[in-house]
């Protein structure tokens, strides 16, 4: 009976309890423990209800529709508005400054083009201006619904390019159009097939029309030309900046009677930077007051206003003393001859030189040289 006495306590000094406690646990045993440990919290924090209410009460576990809410993805919900880390990612889009005066000249553009249409197709022809937004150049042409064709263009006075795409049932109703296709027919569109010459060429000549309005629309805030390039039918040869750059994309609906489509401009912002100042009003000529009507009326008149010229043949000092003394009769002598150069100027400001000379009983004056480019290049210099 005492051995086993012996052994027992022979166990017992080779493993106390605080060794054990010391003792790494494995991976299994450490698995083990975590598991019930929180087996244990989420017992204290449920209450009646079924949520935390205790002090060591831990944040909910968000179920998967809640994550996908939060992270944007949200499908069961319509709209295409866009929510939660998502909207952030995507708030580039909408960062980008306002540009009123561009929204004057898209006015004008639409009310031009529907004159210009108008004549070029001999039909009831109706524009309007559907939207304008800021985009990202790679995800628009990502999105260009194809079969359709793209117009490169480049504004020559900003060193800058655009893009004006054209969709298929625009394409085919303006051929419609001008071959003299009957009305009321539905348009047959026929995809899977490149277009045709005489397709091409149709609408070559219309993106022409709708280039040189666009010109005409930005004509009262900056004079620009905008030269077309080429006709493109694959976006990616359509390429005319970075695909992270911004642009502007206007949406123009085209309608004739039954029969229409939709052309898009875009107008990367760097193309528009020479011009952004002008972009940023709020009125056309708020910032420097131009008004080009009395512009006009002024610089006409001004070529039948009375100048009164004088013409100097010497000029000479004298002490106020003497000028005090002169009387009628004395005489001031002058250090010129005959042939010597005469000046002629308007108040103060010397405009000729030339010689003096007689002719039909008059004393006239013989230009030789004129002073007007010096006054006008000091003008400038001023002015800078």
């Amino acid at each position: 009976m005492e051995e086993p006495t012996e052994t027992e306590s022979t166990e017992t000094e080779e493993t106390p309890p605080e060794a054990e406690a010391d003792a790494p646990l494995s991976e299994d045993d450490q698995l083990a423990a975590e598991w019930e440990a929180m087996g244990d919290e989420e017992n204290d924090e449920t209450d009646e209800d079924g949520e935390g209410g205790g002090p060591g009460t831990k944040a909910r576990v968000l179920n998967q529709q809640e994550i996908d809410s939060l992270l944007g993805f949200n499908e069961g919900e319509g709209g295409d508005s866009d929510t939660g880390l998502k909207a952030i990612i995507n708030s580039s889009l909408v960062s980008y400054e306002r540009l009123p005066m561009l929204e004057v000249v898209y006015d004008r553009l639409v009310r031009m083009l529907s004159t210009s249409l108008r004549n070029f197709t001999s039909d009831n022809v109706e524009v309007t201006i559907e939207n304008i937004t800021s985009v990202r150049f790679g995800d628009y042409l990502n999105s260009i619904p194809l079969p359709a064709m793209m117009g490169v263009y480049k504004a020559e006075e900003w060193d800058g390019y655009g893009l004006l795409t054209v969709d298929s049932a625009l394409i085919y109703s303006i051929v419609d159009v001008l071959l003299g296709g009957r009305r009321g027919t539905t348009i047959l569109r026929v995809e899977g097939r490149p277009y045709t010459t005489i397709e091409r060429e149709l609408i070559q000549r219309m993106v022409s029309i709708v280039l040189a309005d666009l010109s005409a629309a930005f004509e009262p805030l900056s004079p620009v030309t905008f030269q077309f390039e080429r006709l493109e039918t694959n976006p990616r040869f359509a390429t005319i900046c970075r695909n992270a750059n911004a642009a502007i994309h206007a949406v123009l609906r085209v309608d004739m009677e039954d029969r229409g489509g939709q052309m898009e401009l875009i107008l990367p912002y760097a193309t528009l930077e020479p011009i952004r100042e002008l972009l940023l009003q709020m009125f056309l000529g708020e910032k420097f007051g131009r008004d080009t009507i009395w512009e006009g009326h002024l610089a006409g008149e001004l070529w039948y206003t009375d100048v009164e010229i004088e013409a100097v043949l010497d000029a000479i000092e004298l002490p106020l003393s003497e000028v005090l003394n002169l009387e009628v009769g004395k005489q001031v002598l002058l250090n010129a001859l005959p042939e010597s150069s005469v000046r002629l100027r308007c108040g103060n400001v010397p405009l000729f030189d030339g010689k003096i000379g007689r002719k039909g009983g008059h004393i006239a004056v013989q230009v030789d040289q004129s002073k007007i480019p010096e006054i006008l290049t000091q003008a400038n210099g001023e002015g800078n």
